[in-house]
């Protein structure tokens, strides 16, 4: 089976709500998973499943007709905050999603080969692509031998604040063994640092650490065990944080190395990232997708 492609794009708001991750970056109005798409189409990558909300499915799907469905295998499942086990509820006055781990349970009954997870409002580059799809091509369906692209730290920063980013540490075969989660990290004085105490210390970071960017390679089997972790996780959600807890698919990862029944091998990227953290990173983006234009990176018109 060739492997299939999950976008999370569940975050994004309606189109009238000021919404950044549809807001044009390329010269013919193209948005950031425009490019994302056609990375992964380029690398082999046929089947693509979108997990969006219900309240943006008329916007969202006339993003994709208008360009990449012409071109790809385009299915839509739904992150509802409501799609619950058995005798779970949500708690009066959450309106938060679940986190990524529940995302993708959201297509638990449609996706059943190796497949690819990314974020829809980040700008990968090719590379990943590339090693996603060739990794995923050759594996063991019944194996939980995984993937995560992993990049460059100083590729991954904005000059207009601070990030979040899941540190990584690995053993000596380049396998992932643990991800720290740092909310804030960001350049101070050309040097690359988090805080865990909002600035009152500041720890550096060195130059060419790993992190993840929420692109990962599974085979079929993370889904059952994202399914059988779900009511742990709630009850602990409900418990600490009922309205803004989350169920996250690297902690998850983590879990199942810590438990020994999966392996995550980190694929090295060298590209950069772009995204729209801040309404300042906006001009950052369109001059880096103008000057990949003009490199042959891209074609002018994106979907022709």
């Amino acid at each position: 089976m060739k492997p299939a492609l999950v976008i999370m794009a569940a975050g994004m708001g309606s189109r009238y709500g000021g919404l950044k991750q549809i807001d044009p970056i390329g010269p013919n109005g193209e948005i950031i998973i425009d490019y994302s798409l056609y990375d992964a189409k380029r690398a082999g990558f046929e089947d693509v499943y979108c997990i969006i909300r219900h309240d943006i499915e008329a916007d969202f799907k006339e993003i994709m007709e208008r360009g990449a469905a012409k071109h790809l295998n385009i299915h839509y499942a739904f992150q509802d905050i409501t799609d619950l086990p058995d005798g779970y509820s949500v708690p009066d006055g959450r309106e938060k999603p679940w986190g990524t781990s529940h995302a993708v349970l959201a297509v638990r009954d449609m996706v059943k080969q190796p497949f690819a997870v990314i974020n829809a409002d980040d700008y990968y580059g090719p590379e990943g692509f590339k090693q996603l799809y060739d990794f995923l091509s050759k594996a063991d369906n019944d194996k939980n031998e995984f993937c995560m692209v992993g990049y460059n730290v100083e590729n991954t920063l904005t000059e207009n604040g601070s990030v979040a980013r899941g540190v990584c540490e690995r053993d000596a075969n380049d396998n992932l063994t643990h991800i720290v989660e740092r909310l804030k990290i960001q350049i101070n004085d050309g040097r690359i640092q988090f805080t865990e105490d909002d600035g009152a210390s500041w720890t550096d970071i060195p130059v060419g650490t790993t992190v993840s960017m929420n692109m990962f390679g599974f085979t079929a089997g993370v889904i059952k065990e994202l399914r059988d972790r779900e009511n742990a996780n709630l009850d602990r959600i409900i418990k600490e944080n009922p309205l803004k807890g989350e169920y996250l698919l690297p902690t998850t990862v983590c879990d199942m190395i810590d438990e020994s029944i999966a392996s995550v091998k980190i694929l090295p990227s060298l590209d950069k990232w772009f995204g729209v953290t801040y309404k300042e990173d906006k001009p950052v983006v369109v001059s880096a997708m103008k000057e990949k234009v003009a490199n042959g990176i891209y074609p002018e018109k994106l979907w022709q």
